[in-house]
Formats: structure tokens, sequence, C-alpha cells
């Protein structure tokens, strides 16, 4: 007969276990990472992970169900959104991990980095500094519902599929700088690579909106070009 100790710890690592098996897909992971972003609906989610509707809206029940992400009904429209913040710090914290005990982490970074030909991305003290002085053009490239929840102070929002067609808005002076959501976004890689190609002095921002907060620096919230 089991001790009510053993009663009660079974019991408490079985709801610590809800949430590793909620976490336990790579795809559900991703998801994640999406709605640390901000809210979205269950097709924008699966356009932007590359997934099926079925297979999305699979997953966002699974992490419903461990009380990772809730959503929103606003007429016929259902909006998921992360929990609250411990969420978002959850998946920094998991990224941290893999990335500190995984040496495949970086290898795979390394890899994709290298087969695009991705120069280093800029250093942020160096950014800091050259947006003091006037000397870069920062681009947020992520979709603009993304930028209003939360930029890098005097981003420019051009989505990167919007790139293109704006070209002639961007200063030829100087040096362009693009963000993304963080350090395995590919937007930030494909903007520059766009900008390269057509003359421009560009560079990536590695960190996202996220890791710039973590790394003490402010955002702003809102409207902008």
């Amino acid at each position: 007969m089991r001790s009510e100790a053993r009663v009660f710890k079974d019991a408490i690592y079985e709801q610590f276990g809800r949430i590793g098996k909620a976490v336990a897909s790579p795809r559900r992971i991703e998801l994640l990472d999406l709605l640390c972003q901000g809210p979205r609906t269950v097709d924008v989610l699966a356009q932007q992970a590359g997934q099926s509707l079925a297979n999305t809206s699979h997953h966002l029940q699974v992490l419903r169900s461990a009380r990772l992400v809730e959503t929103v009904r606003s007429g016929s429209f259902v909006t998921y959104r992360l929990a609250d913040d411990d969420v978002c710090a959850f998946f920094a914290a998991l990224r941290g991990l893999a990335e500190s005990h995984l040496a495949e982490v970086p290898h795979v970074a390394r890899e994709f980095l290298e087969s695009r030909g991705a120069m280093e991305p800029i250093a942020v003290d160096v950014l800091v500094e050259r947006i003091r002085r006037g000397e870069v053009t920062i681009i947020d490239v992520r979709p603009h519902d993304e930028y209003l929840a939360g930029h890098i102070p005097g981003a420019v929002s051009v989505p990167l599929d919007e790139l293109k067609g704006r070209l002639a808005e961007l200063p030829l002076e100087g040096q362009i700088a693009a963000y993304c959501r963080g350090r395995y976004c590919v937007l930030a890689i494909e903007a520059v690579e766009t900008l390269t190609a057509e003359g421009f002095d560009a560079t990536r921002i590695e960190l996202g909106v996220l890791d710039w907060q973590a790394a003490g620096y402010g955002v702003e919230i809102g409207s902008g070009v």
C-alpha cells in the first residue's frame, strides 16, 4: 500500500509531467515561439509554422489542455495567446538550456547560415552606438501586427513580403539592419540577401524583440511606418 507521501509526490509530478508532454513536440515548441510574438488565429499560426490547419489546431489543443495557451473569441474568430508572460519565459529558458547543453543546436544553426552565406550579425552594443550616431536604419521585417505589438525603438516596419516593392523608401547611404523574431528566424536573413543584391549595405540583427528586452533595452508599441 502506498504511503500518503508517495501518493502526494506521484500526484505532484504527474502535474509537472503535463507540461513536459505538452512541449514534447517540436511543432508545439515552434507555436509557443510564434505566440511569444503576439496573439494569432489558427490560420495565421498554420501558415507561419508551415503546418496544416488540422495539425495546428490539434497542437494548440494540447497546449491549451496544459494551460499554456488560451483562446479569445471575437465574433466568429478565435485567437490564441499565451496564458501569461511566464510561458514565454519558460520557452526562453528551454531554448537557452538546449543551446548550452546540446552541441547540435549551434552546429545546425552554423551549417544553415554558412549555406546561405549569411554574415555575422551586428553586435547589440555596436548597434546601439550606431543608432545613437544615426548611422543605421533599422527595419522590422516581421508581419506588421507583430511590429505593432512591440518593436525596437526607431525601427521601420517593412514586412518581408513588401520589401522588394518598398526599396525606394530605404536610404542608399548608411547601413540597413534587419531583424525579425530572433536568432532562429530566417526572415531577416532573406531580407539581407534581397537588400545586398540590390546594392544596399545590409546586415542582420540576431536579437528579436524579446531578446532585446531581456538585454535591458526598451521597446516601442503601436503604429509606425
